[in-house]
C-alpha cells in the first residue's frame, strides 16, 4: 500500500477492531458460517502485515501508535484455532447426557452456533454468564459437566486473547532464556506481594510504596527485554507457529504496558496522600532531597515506557538519561556562586517541562489521527454519538502517557512552589484592556468578525513565525499556552508591535484563565508578575500609552488608531532607493545603500571585532568576538536577473496587484504564490558565482541570508521576516543560485507583504539584497539582550542560549533556552533558566551543502552549560562584556545574535533593540 494511504487505512482498521472488540460492533450471524478458523486466518494475515509495517524503516510515529491499538483487538491464530472444526468442546459439552434438555439446548443455541458461525467477543460473555450461573450453586450440576466447561471457557479466552497479564506471561515462559526466565519471576513475584498488602490492614505508606516502586522497575525490566526480543521483525519465511508465538510475546509486552498505567496510577495517588506537591516542596532540605528520589524514579519509567511503545524513542531516552542524572547528582548548599537549591529546582524544571512536552505532543499526535475517522467510520455503522465523541479521550486517558502527564505535573507545581514560580512568562511587559478570545494560532482571519473593539488572545501554539498585528490590528495581548524564547521572531515583532505578550504553562493558572473567556479583562504584565482580572470597557477606555509607568510598556487597550503604522514602522519615503549593481560587495565595505542595515551591520561589527582584542570589562572578562568572513550581493541584483530573463514587467505586475490584493478569497495569496514561483526560477548572474569563489574556498560551506532594506531597522526590526538558507556551496552553483532566489521571493510571502502593509511600507519600495556567510558549525548559539526587557534595568544584560544553531532560538521550537542575566558593572551571573530544547540543529561534517541541516536529540546530563557552573559563569561573564562593549558602540540597547565556537565566540548580527 502506498505510504501517504497507509496511517488512513490503519486508523480505520484499528477503530473498526476496537469496537468489535468492545461490543460496539456485533458480530451477527449472516449465513456465512464461518467458523472461528476464518477469524484466526484473518488475524494472522493482519497480524503478519502490521509486524511488517513495524519493522519498515519508513514507518512513522503515528502508525506505531495505531498499529499498537489495533493488536490487544486480534484473536489468537495458535494451531489449534487454525485447525478446519476449532473450538469443539463446547460441541461435545451441548450433547452431554447429564445436564438437563433446557441447558442444553440453551448452550447450543446461545453458544455453540453463535460461535461456529460467526464468532465474536460476545460469544465469551454469554460464555462467562453461563459459567457464573453453573458454578452458582455447588453440586447443581455434575462436576464433570462443570469442569470441561470451565476448560472451554479458558480455551475461548486464549483465543479471544482475554487472558490475565499472569495468564500471557506463563504462556510465554518456555521461549524464554535464564536471565529473563529470572525478570519474569521477580515481576511475577513483586506482583504478588503487592496483592498480599492490599490484602493487609497494618502496613505502612512506606513499606507499601517500597514494594509498588519495586514492581514498577521489575515490570519496566521485562517489558524492555520482551521488547528486544521483538526488535528482530518478522521473517518473510517464518512458520506460524513463530507467528504465533511472536504474537504472545506481543501481547505480552502491551500487556506490560498496561499494568505499568495501573501501577503509576496507584503511585500518583500514593504520593497525592502523603500531601502531593506541597509534600514534596517542604522536603526540599539542603543537601537532601529523598523524598523527591521515588517519584523521579516513577517518572523516569514511565517515560521510558513510552519510549518501550515507540513514541518517540530517543527523546525518552534522553529525558531518562536527565532524570536519573539530577536524581544521583541530588542537591548542594551552593553551586558555583548560586543557591544550590535554585538551581537544583530550575535544572529539574527543565527536564520537568520536556517531559510533560512528550505527552502533550503524544495526546496531540491520537488527536490529530483518530477524531475524524472515528466520526465518519461511528457515522456509518451507527455507534452511539457519545462513544464516538469519547473514544480519543479514552484511548488518550487510558495510556500510560496519561499517568506520565499527572506526575510530570505534580512534580512541577512541587518545584515551582520550590523556586516561587507563578508559571508565567513575560515576554513584553505593559498592560492591556480587551475582550479575552481563545484561537488555535495567531494567522488572519482567526478573529471572529464581531471582535471590533480590542482584544486579548489565549492562543494555543506558535510556531514563532506569526504577527500579531497582521492577525488583527485591534489585539491588544497575547496568553499563550507554551513555553517561547523571548527573542524568537514572534517575541522580537511583539515588542515592536507594542502588544503585550506572556506565556503560561501551569495547569491551575490556564484553567483559571479559561474561567475568563468572553469577558472583558485587564492583562497586567511586569518584572513582579503577571495578573488577569475581569474589568469592564468603560474603565479601559480613559487609558493610554501615555500614563503608562514606562516607556517599554505596552498600550493599553490599543484601538486601530492608537496603534497606527505612523508609531511603529519606517515610512516608505524612509525606505532608500537603489540602482543595480553588479558583482559581489566585500563584507568590509557593505552599508545601507547598496547592501541594507544587516550587512551594513555586520560590517560594522567586522571592524569592531578587531578593535575588541583589546577590550576587557572591569572584572578582567575579555569583550573579544569574531565575525565570520563575508560579501554581500548587492540591491538591484534580483531585478537584473529578472530583466535578463526577460521578466521584469511580469514582476512589476505582480507588485502592482499584491499592494492592492484583498486578504480574504485567495487573491493575495495567489498573487505572493505567482511571485514567488517567478522569482524562485532565477538565478544570479554567473559573475557573482565566480566573485564568490574568490572571497571563499571552494569547498567551503556558506549561509546566505536576507538583508532587505526594510529590515533590522530601529522602527522595523522584521525579525525572522526573511529567509535563510544554511548549509550550501558555491562549488555547486545551481543549488547555490536556488538558495539566493529563496532569499531573494521570501521579500514576497503572504506574511513579508502583510508586515510591510501595517507599517506603511510600499510594496514596490521593498528590495532585497543577499549576505553571504561562511557558515559556522557552533556548540551553541545566543541572543543578547543589552537592556533587560523585563523591567527595563540598565545594569544586567539578559542572555537566550540554544544548543547548536541559532535558528532553533529564533523560531517558536517548543522549549526554552538556558537563560543568563550578567551584570555590566560587576562579576554577577544568575542562572534564569535551563535549556530544555529537544533537538539542536547541526550542520554535519560528511553530509553534503544541500541547504539542509541534521536534528539531533539533545541530552542536557552530558551539556556543559547544564552541568559545570564555572563554565557557566565564565561563559556568562564573556557574553555580558561582548553584549555591553556593542551596546556602547551603536549606541543603544542591541539585539545581539552570536554563537561559541569551540572557546571562541562569534558574532552575527546586531540590531537596535525595540523599545
Amino acid at each position: 500500500m502506498d505510504s501517504s494511504h497507509r496511517l488512513e487505512a490503519l486508523t480505520y482498521a484499528a477503530v473498526y477492531l476496537k469496537w468489535i472488540n468492545t461490543g460496539q460492533i456485533p458480530c451477527l450471524e449472516d449465513g456465512g458460517h464461518h467458523r472461528p478458523n476464518r477469524h484466526a486466518e484473518i488475524s494472522r494475515l493482519i497480524f503478519r502485515e502490521v509486524e511488517k509495517v513495524l519493522s519498515r524503516r519508513d514507518t512513522t510515529l503515528q502508525e506505531i501508535l495505531v498499529i499498537r491499538k489495533m493488536q490487544p483487538c486480534l484473536p489468537s491464530f495458535k494451531a489449534e484455532f487454525t485447525a478446519s472444526v476449532p473450538l469443539t468442546r463446547i460441541r461435545d459439552i451441548a450433547h452431554r447426557n447429564d445436564i438437563p434438555h433446557d441447558l442444553k439446548q440453551e448452550i447450543k443455541h446461545t453458544i455453540q452456533n453463535k460461535l461456529h458461525r460467526n464468532a465474536g467477543p460476545e460469544d465469551l460473555v454469554s460464555t462467562e454468564a453461563m459459567l457464573e450461573r453453573i458454578t452458582k450453586q455447588p453440586g447443581q450440576y455434575s462436576e464433570a459437566f462443570v469442569e470441561q466447561f470451565k476448560i472451554f471457557h479458558n480455551e475461548l479466552k486464549d483465543f479471544f486473547n482475554a487472558g490475565s497479564l499472569d495468564e500471557q506471561l506463563e504462556s510465554i515462559r518456555e521461549s524464554l532464556d535464564g536471565s529473563s526466565l529470572s525478570m519474569l519471576s521477580s515481576f511475577l513475584e513483586s506482583k504478588r506481594e503487592l496483592v498480599r498488602l492490599d490484602e493487609k490492614h497494618n502496613v505502612s505508606e512506606t513499606e507499601r510504596t517500597g514494594i509498588l516502586v519495586r514492581t514498577i522497575n521489575s515490570l519496566n525490566a521485562l517489558r524492555e527485554v520482551i521488547a528486544n526480543g521483538l526488535e528482530s521483525g518478522l521473517r518473510n519465511d517464518a512458520p506460524d507457529a513463530s507467528i504465533a508465538m511472536r504474537q504472545k510475546w506481543r501481547l505480552c509486552e502491551i500487556g506490560l504496558e498496561d499494568y505499568a498505567f495501573v501501577l503509576l496510577s496507584r503511585f500518583v495517588n500514593a504520593v497525592e496522600a502523603l500531601g502531593g506537591a506541597d509534600w514534596l516542596a517542604e522536603n526540599v532540605t539542603v543537601k537532601n532531597v529523598s523524598s523527591w528520589n521515588d517519584p523521579i524514579g516513577a517518572l523516569t519509567v514511565g517515560i521510558q515506557q513510552l519510549g518501550i511503545s515507540g513514541w518517540k524513542p530517543e527523546e525518552c531516552k534522553a529525558v531518562g538519561n536527565e532524570l536519573l542524572s539530577w536524581k544521583e547528582r541530588g542537591i548542594s548548599e551552593i553551586e558555583g556562586s548560586e543557591d544550590g537549591k535554585t538551581i537544583w529546582a530550575l535544572r529539574l524544571k527543565a527536564t520537568l517541562d520536556r517531559s510533560r512536552r512528550l505527552t502533550e505532543e503524544y495526546s496531540e499526535t491520537l488527536l490529530q489521527i483518530f477524531p475524524e475517522k472515528v466520526q465518519i467510520l461511528g457515522k456509518s455503522l451507527g455507534i452511539p454519538e457519545n462513544t464516538v465523541r469519547t473514544f480519543t479521550e479514552a484511548e488518550i486517558r487510558a495510556g500510560v502517557v496519561f499517568q506520565v502527564s499527572k506526575l510530570a505535573t505534580l512534580l512541577l507545581k512541587a518545584v515551582r512552589r520550590t523556586i516561587g514560580s507563578s508559571g508565567w512568562d513575560v515576554l513584553v511587559p505593559g498592560d492591556a484592556f480587551g475582550e479575552l478570545i481563545q484561537v488555535d494560532r495567531i494567522i488572519p482571519g482567526t478573529l471572529p468578525s464581531s471582535a471590533t473593539g480590542p482584544v486579548i488572545l489565549v492562543v494555543n501554539k506558535a510556531d514563532g513565525d506569526e504577527e500579531v498585528t497582521a492577525a488583527g490590528s485591534n489585539i491588544s495581548g497575547v496568553v499563550l499556552l507554551q513555553e517561547l524564547p523571548h527573542l524568537s521572531h514572534l517575541g522580537v515583532r511583539a515588542r515592536q508591535e507594542k502588544v503585550v505578550f506572556v506565556t503560561c504553562d501551569d495547569d491551575d493558572k490556564v484553567s483559571d484563565v479559561r474561567q475568563l473567556l468572553g469577558k472583558y479583562v485587564r492583562l497586567e504584565a511586569s518584572s513582579t508578575g503577571v495578573k488577569l482580572t475581569a474589568s469592564s470597557s468603560e474603565k479601559a477606555g480613559g487609558v493610554s500609552p501615555n500614563k503608562l509607568p514606562s516607556s517599554n510598556t505596552s498600550s493599553a487597550g490599543a484601538t486601530s488608531s492608537d496603534s497606527s503604522a505612523s508609531s511603529i514602522a519606517v515610512k516608505s519615503s524612509q525606505v532608500k532607493e537603489v540602482g543595480p549593481t553588479r558583482g559581489v560587495i566585500p563584507l568590509v565595505d557593505a552599508d545601507i545603500q547598496t547592501s541594507g542595515a544587516k550587512a551594513a551591520s555586520c560590517a560594522q561589527l567586522a571592524s569592531l571585532a578587531t578593535s575588541s582584542t583589546k577590550v576587557y570589562s572591569d572584572q578582567g572578562a575579555p569583550a573579544s568576538f569574531n565575525v565570520p568572513a563575508g560579501a554581500v550581493i548587492p540591491f538591484g541584483s534580483m531585478e537584473m536577473a529578472l530583466e535578463t530573463n526577460k521578466l521584469m514587467k511580469t514582476f512589476t505586475l505582480l507588485v502592482e496587484q499584491i499592494e492592492t490584493a484583498e486578504i480574504d478569497g485567495g487573491e493575495l495569496d495567489k498573487h505572493c504564490e505567482d511571485l514567488q514561483k517567478l522569482i524562485s526560477s532565477l538565478l544570479p548572474g554567473q559573475d557573482v558565482i565566480e566573485s564568490l569563489g574568490e572571497v571563499f574556498p571552494g569547498n567551503a560551506r556558506l549561509i546566505v541570508r536576507s538583508s532587505a532594506n526594510v529590515e533590522d531597522l530601529a522602527g522595523m526590526s522584521a525579525a525572522g521576516l526573511y529567509d535563510s538558507i544554511p548549509n550550501v556551496s558555491p562549488s555547486d552553483p545551481i543549488r547555490f543560485g536556488h538558495a539566493v532566489a529563496r532569499v531573494w521571493a521570501s521579500l514576497y510571502t503572504r506574511r513579508a507583504v502583510l508586515s510591510r502593509r501595517a507599517a506603511g511600507v510600499s510594496q514596490k519600495d521593498a528590495t532585497m539584497a543577499v549576505l553571504v556567510q561562511e557558515m559556522l558549525s557552533p556548540d551553541l548559539s545566543f541572543v543578547l539582550h543589552t537592556l533587560s526587557p523585563t523591567d527595563n534595568n540598565h545594569n544586567f544584560i539578559e542572555a537566550e542560549i540554544a544548543p547548536g544553531l541559532g535558528e532553533t532560538l529564533a523560531s517558536g521550537t517548543r522549549g526554552t533556552p538556558w537563560r543568563l542575566s550578567s551584570g555590566k558593572f560587576d562579576d554577577t551571573v544568575r542562572t534564569l533558566a535551563f535549556a530544555n530544547f529537544s533537538e539542536e540543529m547541526v550542520v554535519g561534517g560528511n553530509s553534503p551543502a544541500d541547504g539542509e541541516v541534521i536534528h539531533l536529540t539533545v541530552d542536557y546530563s552530558k551539556k556543559p552549560l547544564t552541568i559545570d557552573p564555572i563554565f557557566r559563569r565564565q561563559l556568562g561573564q564573556r557574553l555580558g562584556a561582548v553584549g555591553f562593549y556593542l551596546e556602547r558602540k551603536f549606541g543603544s540597547p542591541q539585539d545581539v545574535e552570536g554563537c561559541l565556537v569551540g572557546n571562541e565566540i562569534f558574532i552575527v548580527q546586531s540590531r537596535p533593540q525595540p523599545q
